[in-house]
């Protein structure tokens, strides 16, 4: 009796668990290898190319404030730049992800980077942003912008197309986890 093989496709049960499990890892490993997969530019099924250009392009707006938010911050409380420096570095993908040029941290017109009245003391406005001058208040005001961009990436979702709303949706749940670790979550 002859020995056969069976080949295996793509649609292998095991096949899509090992594949299932690669996809995971690569996310736990860093989650912006997969938001950056998810990012193509092109017009999804739906035909909502310039709906989601324009979402796409607010959103890249909102993390470049982000962005310099975080500069800002780090430049008027250096002894923070350890903490928020990988932080910084996600908003930096994310912005990149939503089409940004990299490097980019203009404020936004949209008002997303603008804080609550600094406090007595506070830094002054480094990129457009004031930082306040206690540390403590600077995290919470940068947990703040990360909660706000969050809550407007989140609203977004409904208008977006299948592929932009999973990247929405992605760069929503990190922004979350970053305002929880910046308020102490983390720590």
């Amino acid at each position: 009796m002859p020995l056969t093989t069976r080949t295996r496709g793509a649609d292998d049960p095991r096949r899509r668990r090992v594949l299932a499990g690669a996809a995971a890892a690569l996310l736990t490993a860093g989650g912006t290898v997969l938001l950056a997969g998810c990012s193509s530019g092109g017009a999804d099924a739906d035909g909502r190319p310039a709906a989601d250009g324009r979402l796409r392009e607010g959103a890249a707006r909102d993390s470049a404030a982000l962005l310099a938010r975080y500069d800002a911050t780090i430049a008027a409380h250096a002894a923070l730049a350890d903490r928020l420096r990988p932080l910084r570095t996600d908003v930096a993908h994310h912005a990149e992800a939503f089409g940004a040029p990299p490097g980019s941290s203009a404020p936004s017109a949209s008002g997303s980077a603008s804080s609550a009245p600094a406090s007595p003391g506070a830094s002054p406005p480094a990129a457009g942003v004031e930082v306040p001058g206690d540390e403590r208040a600077a995290l919470a005001a940068l947990a703040d912008a990360e909660r706000r961009t969050a809550d407007a990436r989140t609203a977004a979702l409904g208008a977006a197309g299948p592929e932009l709303a999973r990247l929405l949706a992605s760069v929503a749940a990190a922004g979350a986890a970053h305002a929880y670790l910046l308020t102490g979550g983390g720590s």
